[in-house]
């Protein structure tokens, strides 16, 4: 019995979606473009988010150290591993320094042959951090260890990082993640109105049916549901729909972006629409079925007040 009613509500829902079919269309198109435009927001955060994520894990800060001994060399280490928001602690020695100056020279390495035997350039330490926005915080922290010591005993020579670009990224990040919330909400908002106001249509077209069933006892669960699901059925569709339309698009665009200069000169990489897929749809199914819901509830409560 149970199995016959569950069957009765979602037949009926479907049959309401088809019934409708210029309201129902409308309402998938629009809803859909709105669903899309969202998408495109959200996987421009993915791709900020994945980006400062490989500078967290690359770039962080380098500290130049004097001519000192190894004792000395490991003191500082440890301190600077032992600073809360340290991700990583890599040596680089001297040789190192020269070797990579090399290597950015290529076919030109020869003009740094004078340094082999007198090289010139510190040894030092990059640090890389748990989060990029404490990046001062921490230069502050390693600058305390040589704080009181005279002049004669001090390790550290230098702290360097692009803390003006960091900045920038971290300050893009926050505001698209605010724009997209924004967007998010209005969105939101514009597709509960356009799902409830075709249910409606729906709804005034069977008002006397409705009446009837309350007149011989129908619940009012049993009433709205068939609405519900179809709102539903026009959240998943337009969902769908605007799933296909951004991942046909984003891998167009992204394959554009990932063969321009500027991108190749800056070492990062996008991220693919499949890695970003499962939260995708994750996030338009319940976006989707949420409007459709709230939607369909809004667009009937007149109809069912006692």
């Amino acid at each position: 019995m149970r199995y016959n009613v569950l069957t009765y509500l979602i037949g009926e829902g479907f049959r309401n979606v088809f019934k409708n079919k210029k309201s129902s269309s409308a309402s998938i198109i629009i809803m859909a473009l709105t669903m899309l435009i969202f998408g495109v927001f959200f996987v421009i955060t993915q791709n900020i988010n994945g980006i400062m994520q490989q500078i967290e894990n690359e770039q962080g800060i380098q500290v130049f150290l004097y001519d000192i001994s190894e004792d000395q060399t490991k003191a500082i280490e440890d301190y600077i591993k032992n600073i809360d928001g340290v991700n990583t602690v890599e040596y680089r020695s001297k040789e190192d320094a020269l070797n990579q100056l090399k290597s950015q020279f290529k076919d030109r390495e020869d003009l740094l042959s004078g340094y082999d035997e007198n090289n010139i350039f510190p040894a030092s330490y990059v640090v890389t951090l748990t989060d990029l926005s404490r990046s001062n915080e921490i230069q502050e922290k390693i600058k305390e260890y040589d704080k009181d010591k005279p002049e004669s005993e001090q390790v550290i020579k230098n702290i360097t990082s692009k803390d003006e670009t960091v900045t920038t990224l971290i300050n893009l990040a926050n505001g698209i993640r605010i724009i997209t919330g924004v967007i998010l909400l209005i969105l939101i908002i514009i597709s509960i109105f356009i799902i409830s106001n075709t249910i409606k249509l729906t709804v005034h077209a069977r008002r006397k049916e409705i009446s009837i069933m309350k007149y011989v006892g129908a619940t009012n669960s049993f009433i709205r549901w068939p609405f519900i699901v179809e709102g539903i059925i026009i959240g998943i569709i337009s969902a769908a729909i605007s799933i296909v339309i951004l991942g046909i698009n984003y891998n167009l665009i992204a394959g554009k972006i990932l063969e321009s200069q500027v991108v190749s000169a800056m070492n990062i990489s996008l991220l693919t629409f499949s890695d970003m897929f499962g939260l995708i749809v994750l996030v338009y199914a319940i976006l989707g079925i949420g409007i459709g819901v709230l939607g369909s509830c809004i667009s009937m409560r007149r109809y069912l007040k006692v």
